[in-house]
This record gives C-alpha cells, structure tokens and sequence, in this order.
C-alpha cells in the first residue's frame, strides 16, 4: 500500500503516462508526466539501496555490494514490486497505451516505481522513502540471496560452457517491441547454433542476463 502523501499532485504525476495528456478524460491532475520523478527517483533509490547493503553487509567487497544492489534495482524486481502494489492500475494512460498492455509492461511499471520513490521524497523526504523501501523492496533481498539471483548469469554461463569444451555462447535479439523510449528485448543465447534459453527485458543486457539465467537452469537440470 501506498503511504498517504501530502501533496496529492505529486503522486498523481509520478503515476501519469505521457499518452495521458493525448485524452481529455484521462483522469489526471497532473501536469506532466511521470520521466522527471523517475530521473530523480532513480538516483534517490539507488542511495538509499546502497546504504542499506553498505550498512547490512559490512564485510562484503565492493563488487559483491554492487551486484546485490544491481539485483534489487534491476527492473524486473522493480516491477514485481509495482505489481504488488498496483501501479498499473492507479496508473493515468491513454485508451490506446492501456489497450497495447501499458499496465503491465515491465518496464513502465519499472520507471514508475522509481517515479514514486522521487515523489515520496520531495513530498516526506528520504527517512520515509527508506522506511517504504524497508516495508516493500529490501524484504525481496532474503530469496534474491538465498537462490544466488545476484550473480552475472551471462558470466557464470559462458565459463560453465566452456568447461563443457564448447564455444562461447552468442546472443541474439529476437524481438524488440514498443516505442523507442520504452522497449522490451527478447534475446536468445545460442550454443552450437541451438538456443539454449530465452529472456525478455528493457534492455539487451537485461534480455541477455535472463537468458543467460534461463540457460543455467536447463543445463543444471539435464546434467
């Protein structure tokens, strides 16, 4: 849930698409769209996430640091977060952008989590955004520890197939969908031209690390 905020026109941007303003009857009070809050949302998280693993892991090297942190961050933990919390259907949009899956596209619900950190900040400041950090995304770190979801999988992969004796995996873009301000990849990784595993994200290198994750499973299972 949401914390109450005191000014209501900062949630209602963070929470408006810029197709919103296309359509009179859209519903927003805003009067712009949510980029600002999520350019100033991102920094903001990305502070507050890296003081809270400085403080929890204390005798953790900085590179492991930065990969935890990559791990809550990225936008697929970012996303699952907004779904819990039901950004996409508090979300202002156009009939047209809702039509095409606005509400559940991964990496508008990505953006506007962070839009509602920058919100939640300049309306409460940054105790409260830890506080809600705390309640909803930290908690998510135990099974992303646990399960080692953390790691470079697109790394991890290459240096398990050539323990294997086979060439290096190669990665293609199957798929490349949306505008170009909001596009969601689908890479397939390939070994010996077979595609070992498959992944979706807002980025090739996100789309790759998935596939890359999706083709460990596999190869732990047949083995």
């Amino acid at each position: 849930m949401l914390p109450k905020f005191k000014n209501k026109q900062l949630l209602a941007t963070a929470l408006s698409h810029r197709s919103a303003f296309n359509e009179t009857d859209s519903g927003t009070s805003a009067l712009e769209s949510y980029e600002r809050l999520e350019f100033l949302g991102d920094a903001v998280l990305e502070l507050a996430t890296t003081e809270w693993l400085y403080k929890k892991y204390a005798t953790e090297p900085e590179g492991i640091l930065t990969a935890y942190r990559s791990s809550l961050v990225k936008t697929t933990t970012l996303a699952e977060t907004a779904r819990e919390l039901k950004l996409g259907e508090q979300m202002y949009m156009s009939r047209g952008e809702e039509a095409t899956g606005g509400r559940k596209n991964i990496g508008l619900l990505a953006d506007v989590f962070e839009a509602v950190i920058g919100a939640l900040y300049l309306d409460q400041g940054f105790v409260a955004v830890e506080k809600f950090l705390h309640q909803h995304l930290f908690p998510k770190f135990e099974e992303i520890k646990k399960n080692k979801l953390y790691r470079d999988h697109k790394s991890f992969y290459q240096e398990v197939i050539q323990a294997e004796s086979l060439p290096t995996p190669v990665y293609e873009v199957a798929e490349a969908i949306g505008p170009d301000h909001d596009k969601v990849f689908t890479v397939n990784v390939l070994v010996n031209g077979k595609i070992t595993g498959s992944g979706t994200g807002k980025s090739k290198q996100i789309a790759q690390q998935a596939a890359a994750r999706q083709a460990l499973e596999k190869f732990e299972e047949e083995r």
